[in-house]
């Protein structure tokens, strides 16, 4: 009966998220929120894994909340839940786009999905930041009321470092990882 909910809750995901992984992280976190099988820092930890791991964010992510879940069996179900309906979906859009190539109403549903997808890449920057950047909500009045043990500084420092090195140097992202990787290792282990 888990491995029948696992798979349901990764494929609702799976079916209704557009945008790619990062876009389907506020949907994998209201749910294991929902159903208590990690915290809020569990959940910030899985995100960084799920970046620097080979495969895209969402499948790395199930993976990782079926196995810390039940093992595994459990990694298999929530991978194949989050996987089946982009297959399926891609195999009927695939049969049908030529015929619909010049529909408006689908150029239309692209054009609606484009800013959604903005919005939930947000989110998952704002959920990360809070759990990694400060210390609670990001914009809260603790900010004003007390500095230094709202803000994380270490973790501010390398996130400052990380947009200048890819910004204004054009550093590839793998390096700056395996960088920054070190450097976290090092000054927050």
């Amino acid at each position: 009966m888990m491995y029948l909910y696992l798979f349901s809750m990764f494929f609702r995901i799976g079916l209704f998220s557009f945008g790619g992984g990062l876009a389907m992280l506020p949907l994998i976190f209201q749910s294991v929120q929902d159903f208590g099988f990690m915290s809020a820092e569990e959940f910030s930890d899985l995100v960084a894994l799920s970046q620097v791991t080979p495969g895209p964010i969402a499948v790395n992510a199930a993976t990782y909340v079926g196995f810390n879940y039940s093992g595994v069996l459990g990694a298999g179900v929530a991978t194949l839940g989050v996987c089946l309906p982009s297959f399926v979906l891609i195999l009927i859009v695939m049969k049908f786009m030529e015929k619909f190539k010049e529909s408006k109403g689908l150029e239309g549903a692209f054009l609606g999905i484009r800013p959604v997808t903005v919005g939930l890449i947000g989110a998952a920057a704002i959920f990360v930041a809070e759990t990694v950047l400060v210390d609670g909500k990001l914009f809260s009045m603790k900010l004003l009321t007390d500095p230094a043990g709202y803000i994380n500084v270490i973790p501010c420092v390398i996130f400052a470092v990380t947009l200048v090195l890819a910004g204004k140097f054009k550093i590839s992202p793998i390096k700056i990882t395996i960088l920054m990787a070190v450097v976290g290792a090092f000054l927050c282990g």
